[in-house]
């Protein structure tokens, strides 16, 4: 009997130990099960606790309506318009270098001079048979007058004259041909001086003054067009017919965005391929950009936006005001309770930190900053713009501390 009077007492000791344990922490489900209290009188009351949470603050943003173009970014490559390796047309030795390296030529500029001693007497020699063949000519036709005068007189027939006229005839074909060799040796002779065929910036030259270059041989230097100058990008298929009526209505505008925040340059659209890449799915388009600082450099590579089209009225939301759930795209609205709700929409596109959506109205409140912490449903306490950068950097050291010390002072009550 004494050992059941000292079990009770133990007993009895336990549970006040237990009650006085829940009065200072707060009673929970299992503390009432280790009461003896029946867990579902306990149950209610939390499932309370959790549906009326603190509200939450949040920055909030108006939606948009505006006209939002419509752009597509890719990255280009920068190409001349025009770039010519210059090679020789006949093997010869080259006489003189005209240019230097990197130096600015103009269209018709003399760039090399080749040995031209043989072509210069190829020239004297054709000139020099053309005057025997002129003399020819001249004594046949000579010959021919005095028998037509014979002929009037009846000192010889007309088979004669005819032979004359014959020879005459086919003397000015041999003048015609000696004059057509000296055409012939004359374009021999201007291979001898080469001249830019465009203006450009020459690139690195390969031979100098004594070198032996041959057509089949390398270029002797290049000359390449910089300004304008073009920049060279693809497209997606679904774009091509946007990218037409760009072009047919004056190229619209391209900007390049050069690197190293080197700032940007503007252009127009010039030409759309006329076959799309089946491997890639895109087509090939062109823009052209004025170069006269020569910020843009042949195949260098830049970021391009190209301006497809304009949606007229569209809604815009912000970027980061947009959440990706399992069933798709929401955003949270505020409505006129100050309760968030979730709103699905769909991005129609996205550029920079803006998008156009739809399915949600203009003028409406969405949640920006603090999303992460809201609920369908729930109570939103909106701050301050300018309080948002300090406020998410808090919550980014201690989201979980904070919501655990928002709720202290519930619970401590």
């Amino acid at each position: 009997m004494k050992k059941t009077f000292l079990a009770g007492l133990a007993g009895a000791a336990a549970v006040a130990v237990v009650a006085a344990y829940v009065a200072l922490k707060g009673p929970t489900a299992g503390d009432a099960v280790v009461a003896g209290a029946p867990a579902s009188a306990s149950a209610p009351g939390a499932r309370a606790s959790g549906a009326g949470g603190p509200p939450v603050s949040v920055t909030t943003v108006a939606v948009r309506r505006l006209d939002f173009d419509v752009v597509l970014e890719a990255t280009g490559t920068v190409t001349a318009l025009n770039s010519v390796e210059i090679r020789p047309q006949v093997a010869a030795t080259i006489s003189r270098v005209h240019i230097r390296e990197g130096q600015y030529v103009g269209a018709g500029q003399l760039l090399f001079t080749l040995d031209a001693r043989n072509d210069e007497v190829n020239v004297t020699k054709a000139r020099a048979q053309l005057a025997k063949d002129q003399a020819a000519l001249s004594d046949a036709e000579r010959q021919l007058s005095r028998s037509r005068e014979l002929f009037a007189q009846n000192f010889i027939s007309q088979g004669a004259v005819d032979t004359n006229q014959t020879l005459v005839e086919s003397q000015r074909a041999v003048v015609a041909a000696s004059r057509a060799a000296i055409a012939s040796a004359q374009v021999g002779l201007s291979y001898s001086r080469i001249v830019a065929p465009a203006a450009g910036r020459a690139g690195a030259i390969n031979v100098f003054a004594g070198s032996l270059v041959q057509p089949t041989g390398g270029a002797l230097v290049t000359i390449t067009q910089l300004d304008p100058i073009a920049v060279t990008f693809n497209l997606p298929q679904r774009n091509l017919s946007d990218a037409l009526a760009t072009l047919r209505s004056g190229g619209g505008t391209v900007r390049a965005m050069l690197p190293d925040g080197g700032g940007t340059v503007n252009g127009k659209l010039v030409f759309v391929d006329n076959a799309v890449d089946a491997a890639s799915g895109t087509v090939r388009v062109k823009a052209q950009f004025a170069n006269p600082g020569e910020r843009l450099w042949p195949g260098a590579f830049v970021s391009v936006q190209f301006a497809v089209r304009t949606l007229k009225d569209a809604a815009i939301v912000p970027q980061a005001a947009i959440i990706q759930s399992p069933r798709g795209k929401v955003i949270y609205v505020v409505d006129a309770e100050n309760r968030a709700r979730a709103q699905p929409v769909e991005v129609v596109h996205a550029s920079g930190e803006d998008a156009a959506v739809t399915g949600v109205a203009p003028g409406a409140r969405v949640v920006l900053e603090g999303r992460q912490n809201v609920r369908p449903g729930g109570v939103v306490i909106e701050r301050a713009a300018a309080a948002s950068g300090p406020a998410r950097g808090r919550r980014g050291a201690g989201g979980a501390s904070g919501a655990a010390s928002g709720t202290a002072p519930a619970n401590a009550v």
